[in-house]
């Protein structure tokens, strides 16, 4: 009896050994780029997102030896860059056990390499699909014999990413040249995919760097909303301060409709296209 238990659960152990060589391990450093990679890889792939935090501040993110230990593993590597996810670049001396890693710098991918450039490069409505495209050809040259599969899901996420589309031309007739504003860039990409005239980029700029902006530059900003030149108010719900919060009430008691958009996928969303039709619709509702 006890060499068929032992047996038993060596058969156990081996299945699971077996089971963990025939996934691919991928870290993405945010999680909306890890989802991407769930949904291509499927039940091929076992992927860690370190920005996995929803009330979290994402500027504030350290490493530690916890995502370290993730890397030592990771056959697959995806991280923002343009200088948003910084701590990246030393994750990348973090060596692989096998001494293989497949590494993915989205920004690269979209042509990106100003560092100057807005780096909220997901709001794009380019970025999933572009990454789409680029993991089945990385995870096929893991597992060629799987190329089918990942092909299949990669249309699968296109027909649903499709609806994004769809939901950004509709908008467009009532979005195209309305003035907005925001307490940071995080929504610039889809702001422009959606024709809005997006004002006060400096002071924006400024709050995502964690600096003070000028007093001219912050009366103008808030001249636009007191004197009705702006229509609504993207706000980082991640990202709080007296700032950002004075900004909102201001826009509150002028009847600016306020939109919350985050940085990273909001809790108890796991699917980047769900998340992208959530904000549109709520921009669809505060513009009637």
């Amino acid at each position: 009896m006890k060499k068929y238990i032992l047996g038993l659960v060596l058969l156990v152990c081996s299945s699971l050994a077996l089971a963990k060589s025939n996934e691919i391990n991928v870290v993405a450093a945010e999680n909306f780029y890890g989802s991407v990679a769930n949904v291509i890889g499927g039940k091929y792939v076992h992927v860690e997102s370190i920005l996995n935090n929803p009330d979290a501040d994402p500027h504030l993110f350290t490493t530690s030896a916890k995502t370290s230990k993730a890397m030592t593993n990771a056959q697959v590597f995806i991280f923002n860059g343009v200088d948003y996810d910084p701590w990246s670049k030393t994750l990348l001396n973090t060596k692989n056990k096998d001494g293989k890693r497949s590494v993915i710098e989205v920004s690269q991918l979209m042509n990106i390499t100003s560092k100057d450039a807005n780096p909220h490069l997901w709001y794009n409505p380019q970025t999933f699909p572009t990454l789409a495209k680029k993991l089945v050809v990385t995870f096929t040259e893991i597992m060629p014999a799987e190329k089918a599969y990942f092909e299949s899901n990669l249309q699968n996420f296109l027909k649903e990413h499709q609806k994004v589309l769809a939901k950004i031309e509709q908008l467009k007739s009532k979005t195209k040249g309305v003035t907005v504003t925001a307490t940071e860039p995080v929504f610039g990409y889809m702001a422009d995919a959606l024709g809005f005239d997006m004002v006060g980029k400096d002071v924006q700029w400024t709050i995502m760097n964690d600096a003070d902006p000028s007093a001219k530059a912050l009366a103008e900003y808030q001249n636009n909303i007191k004197d009705g030149k702006v229509k609504v108010l993207f706000y980082n719900s991640q990202v709080t301060d007296p700032v950002t919060t004075n900004i909102q009430d201001l826009a509150k008691k002028n009847n600016v409709p306020v939109v919350g958009v985050t940085e990273t996928l909001p809790k108890g969303v796991t699917d980047v296209n769900t998340w992208f039709l959530s904000e549109l619709d709520a921009i669809d509702k505060v513009l009637k």
